[in-house]
C-alpha cells in the first residue's frame, strides 16, 4: 500500500498522462457510443425519474475502477454507481488508502438526451485533502487537468479563473430547487437580489470548469456528493479561485459540511456570494 504523501508525489510526477489515457480510453470505450445510441433498457431510475443511470454510467466506472487501481497499487475507488449498489464504500474517502473519486458520467440527464453537456469527472485524494483531478467532456473533447500546487490546465493551457468585471450582474449557478431543503432554499433564494443572475445548473463538473475559465463567476450547491464536486474545486482552486461552505469554511470532501456552499473565481466573489446565501439563510 502506499504509505506516504512522498510516494504519492512520485507518482503524479510520472504517471498523470496514464490516468488520462485512462480517462479518455473509459468514454470512447463505453461512453461515446452509447451517446444518442441508448435504447430504452439501457437506462435506468435511481431515486426517481431525474435521477437516471445508464449502461454507459456503469460500463465506464467498471472500467475506471479496474484500470486506476492498477495505476496506483493500494489505492480504492469510491465511484458514484458502487456507492449506490453499496452506500458503505463511500467511507473510503476518510479512509488511509488513497481514494480515486469517480463519476463517470456527470450530468447523465444530459447524456440520455442526447444533450453534449456532460462530463467524466475522476479526482485523487488522500486523508481528506484533493491531490489531481481529471475533466473530461467527451463530447467536446476537452481534457482539464489539475494536480495540487502546480496549476490547472485545460486541453494543455494555463487554466486562469480571474475576477468579475467590475458593475457587472455576478452569474451564479445554483441547485434546482426540488433537490434542496427549505432551509436551503431560504439560503439560495439570497441570491435573487440585485446585481447577481442566478441560474440552474447543469453538469456540476462543467460548472466548474466555467468557473475555472472566467466565464460563470460562482456556483451555489447544496448537496455533499464528493464525486460531483472533487475534480471540479480542485480545478478552481488552482485556477486562482475558492470555495467556502455557510460556515464560512472550505468544503470538506469527507463532509459534515455547512450548506449550501459556493465556489467562485476569486476569494472575494466566494466571500459576495456567500454573504447572500447568509442572508437568506
Amino acid at each position: 500500500m502506499i504509505q506516504d504523501i512522498e510516494t504519492i508525489d512520485e507518482f503524479l510526477a510520472h504517471r498523470t498522462a496514464d490516468v488520462e489515457e485512462a480517462v479518455r480510453t473509459a468514454a470512447a470505450t463505453e461512453i461515446m457510443p452509447r451517446f444518442r445510441q441508448l435504447a430504452a433498457h439501457e437506462i435506468d431510475e435511481k431515486s426517481g425519474p431525474h435521477d437516471l443511470v445508464t449502461d454507459a454510467d456503469r460500463k465506464a466506472e467498471e472500467f475506471l475502477t479496474e484500470a486506476l487501481v492498477k495505476l496506483l497499487p493500494g489505492s480504492v475507488v469510491v465511484g458514484e454507481e458502487a456507492v449506490h449498489a453499496n452506500p458503505a464504500t463511500y467511507e473510503a474517502i476518510k479512509g488511509e488508502a488513497p481514494v480515486w473519486i469517480v463519476d463517470p458520467v456527470d450530468g447523465t440527464r444530459q447524456f440520455v438526451h442526447g444533450d453534449p453537456g456532460f462530463c467524466t469527472l475522476v479526482a485523487l485524494a488522500h486523508r481528506g485533502v484533493l491531490l489531481a483531478s481529471w475533466t473530461y467532456a467527451p463530447a467536446r473533447d476537452q481534457l482539464a487537468v489539475a494536480v495540487r500546487g502546480r496549476g490547472a490546465l485545460l486541453d494543455g493551457e494555463p487554466l486562469r479563473a480571474g475576477s468579475p468585471a467590475p458593475g457587472r450582474d455576478l452569474e451564479v449557478a445554483t441547485s434546482h430547487p426540488d433537490y434542496t431543503t427549505d432551509d436551503q432554499k431560504r439560503a439560495l433564494l439570497g441570491l435573487w437580489t440585485a446585481g447577481v443572475s442566478p441560474r440552474a445548473c447543469g453538469s456540476a463538473g462543467l460548472e466548474y470548469l466555467a468557473v475555472a475559465r472566467g466565464e460563470l463567476d460562482a456556483t451555489a450547491f447544496s448537496w455533499e456528493a464528493a464525486w460531483d464536486h472533487a475534480a471540479g474545486l480542485l480545478l478552481v482552486e488552482e485556477a486562482g479561485g475558492a470555495h467556502l461552505t455557510l460556515a464560512g469554511e472550505p468544503f470538506r470532501i469527507t463532509g459534515g459540511n455547512a450548506l449550501p456552499f459556493t465556489a467562485a473565481r476569486d476569494a472575494a466573489t466566494a466571500r459576495r456570494v456567500l454573504g447572500l446565501l447568509s442572508g437568506g439563510a
